[in-house]
């Protein structure tokens, strides 16, 4: 197993490596919910709560990004911190943009697929988000379709979320996700949830109930070397469910603005959550930053399970 020095490319923090090597528990968190999701300094307090949430059932936390051109996996309190002070100023950074942010000396907050991509890289199986990206709604004419949807086709990282951010096509989304071979699951339920509320409409195959289910489901996965990753979609607890109706209205209006201003890319995501909040004053932040730490709850005892299931065998890329 590897050590990582001072000139390896990753830098790996020595309470993840310690984990990681003796086949513990460790769930991958990403940066861009920190940088883009929320202003300072609520942005940090969320940043240290999820990670208190991971630490308090079992699991080691291990936030990845990129700080002058250097990808850390685990961050230190100090670092947590500068990325949420510089906020938008660091470039939200997808697979495509790590080559580019590395060869600048930049900083970047990871997104769903480049934090996937950097998991990976390390041997950490797990992964908590609050929703990927997916298919934007009318995607079939934009073809504007979220870099997370391919990397959960060609990853063999798990993640864990509250579904598809409620702004996309949801219906679309999961044929794409078909296409690309990948293991769609909902905890607790049939239904696939809709970030904000506990469902869509949208019936899945697969149904885990038990963190012990979900650590078969991945292992099964990686023995097979499928070399796909696996979504786990954990519907956001009743009492911090949203109106469906408010959300939706809202996302409707704050669609109609984005295409008036003519903005796209990766600068809609940002664009539509913060105006949708607006919208429905606050409501939907709070929501969330609730089925974030949800998420990070179901996900870390998901971890642990894995690593009981795994004792004996750590498989850590390290």
């Amino acid at each position: 197993m590897k050590n990582y020095t001072e000139e390896d490319l990753i830098k790996v923090s020595p309470e993840v490596y310690e984990a990681l090597i003796s086949g513990k528990a460790v769930v991958a968190l990403e940066s861009t919910i920190i940088s883009h999701g929320m202003p300072y300094p609520k942005n940090y307090q969320t940043a240290n709560e999820v990670e208190s949430v991971v630490r308090e059932n079992g699991a080691i936390p291990a936030t990845i990004a990129i700080l002058d051109g250097t990808p850390f996996v685990g961050l230190s309190d100090e670092q947590l911190k500068r990325l949420a002070i510089l906020g938008r100023k660091v470039q939200k950074t997808a697979r495509r943009d790590i080559p580019h942010v590395l060869a600048i000396g930049g900083n970047g907050a990871t997104t769903v697929s480049a934090t996937m991509f950097f998991a990976h890289k390390v041997g950490i199986p797990v992964f908590v988000t609050g929703g990927i990206g997916g298919v934007h709604r009318h995607g079939e004419n934009t073809m504007d379709i979220s870099s997370d949807l391919t990397e959960l086709g060609k990853t063999p990282v798990t993640v864990i979320s509250a579904g598809v951010k409620s702004i996309l096509d949801i219906p679309r989304t999961l044929e794409y996700l078909e296409t690309q071979g990948v293991t769609v699951s909902v905890y607790g339920s049939n239904e696939f949830p809709a970030f904000f509320t506990e469902t869509s409409g949208c019936q899945v195959p697969c149904r885990v109930d038990t963190p012990e289910q979900c650590a078969k489901l991945i292992d099964a996965n990686v023995s097979l070397n499928l070399g796909t990753g696996i979504l786990i979609a954990v519907p956001i607890p009743k009492k911090y469910e949203a109106s469906g109706n408010l959300i939706e209205l809202a996302i409707q209006q704050a669609l109609k603005e984005a295409k008036e201003k003519n903005v796209s890319g990766n600068a809609a995501t940002p664009f539509l959550l913060e105006r949708v909040n607006e919208l429905t004053s606050g409501a939907s932040l709070a929501a969330n930053i609730a089925l974030v730490k949800n998420n990070a709850l179901v996900g870390a005892k998901i971890s642990v399970a894995l690593a009981k299931l795994r004792q004996g065998t750590p498989r850590s890329a390290l």
